[in-house]
């Protein structure tokens, strides 16, 4: 769909104003809060909450809710975006300098806020670690089950600190991470700066509603997800309709398992999943299952298995 003549006058008379088209240059790289936009634009935030809303009233960007804080980003439709670009292409920048630097100092700010959360919660992570097979045997067999791609879009639901990002995101043209904590995409922002990725886009996104197009995405992974969710179903139905023709979708979590604290120590809803269960999930989501690997613990502990899935590529027939 193209947009309307009223659309189109919207969404440039929503954008016609100065500061606007600073916070629309700001929104097109990344996603920003009211409180960080107000200290790069060195405006009230009552001020900048006014320009929001009128950008937002008129669709050229999104608002989302992230606990106490509010973040806004470019819309994800594809018309509104076109439209965005191409105004700022036109754009002669002047304070687009000033902003950016700015905008560094928040990119210090939330890694230096990153580096505690991580320092927090690593304890956790680590004895979590110690529970099943190594990490590298993990990565090894993810690799394997990716293949060796080269992929046009790979696509990480609940991307955590980005570590599947660095592990696959080389063998792919564009990626996309998404994650409803803000804190783990900062973390997942680092890593990936410094693993050199430059292709990748971190976004803030539901899992049970991803916003992304169907069937867009030549590998889709979910890992170790699925024990956090209320509806894994609904996650594995909503990963698989990224799953583009010929794609192929990784599930990676725990096989069956009795670790009872683990519900109240790391708010896991589920102690695993059975070959059956998933493969039928898969199954009634459109995509057929393939290979299964599993991965038993070195000592007592955690299984860790990858499914896999692929959408077959349809192939017409030609009537003679």
């Amino acid at each position: 769909m193209s947009l309307t003549a009223d659309q189109t006058v919207d969404m440039l008379r929503a954008a016609g104003e100065p500061s606007r088209l600073r916070i629309l240059s700001l929104l097109a790289g990344e996603e920003l809060s009211v409180m960080e936009l107000s200290g790069i634009l060195d405006q009230s935030q009552p001020r900048v909450s006014r320009h929001l809303k009128l950008m937002t009233d008129a669709g050229l960007i999104e608002r989302f809710p992230d606990g106490a804080r509010v973040f806004y980003r470019v819309s994800s439709d594809s018309d509104a975006r076109r439209l965005v670009t191409t105004v700022l292409n036109l754009l002669e920048d002047e304070a687009g300098e000033c902003d950016r630097a700015r905008l560094g100092d928040v990119h210090r700010e939330r890694e230096a806020d990153a580096a505690a959360y991580f320092e927090r919660v690593a304890p956790q992570w680590d004895h979590l670690r110690s529970l099943y097979v190594s990490e590298g045997a993990v990565e090894a067999a993810i690799e394997k089950a990716a293949g060796p791609g080269p992929f046009e879009r790979m696509v990480d639901l609940g991307t955590g600190s980005g570590r599947m990002l660095t592990l696959l995101g080389r063998k792919a043209a564009m990626s996309v991470g998404l994650d409803l904590s803000q804190s783990m995409l900062n973390i997942a922002r680092s890593n990936v700066a410094q693993a050199d990725l430059d292709k990748v886009e971190l976004r803030h996104g539901d899992i049970f509603a991803t916003r992304l197009p169907p069937q867009s995405a030549d590998l889709v992974v979910v890992h170790q997800v699925l024990h956090y969710l209320v509806d894994p179903v609904a996650a594995v139905t909503e990963a698989a309709r990224l799953v583009a023709p010929g794609g192929k979708l990784l599930i990676i979590d725990f096989a069956p398992h009795e670790m009872e604290a683990l519900r109240e120590q790391h708010q896991h809803r589920r102690l695993g999943f059975t070959d059956e269960e998933i493969r039928a999930w898969i199954t009634a989501a459109g995509l057929k299952p393939a290979s299964v690997i599993a991965l038993p613990p070195e000592t007592a502990g955690l299984t860790v298995t990858i499914w896999t899935a692929v959408r077959p590529v349809v192939t017409k027939r030609i009537s003679a």
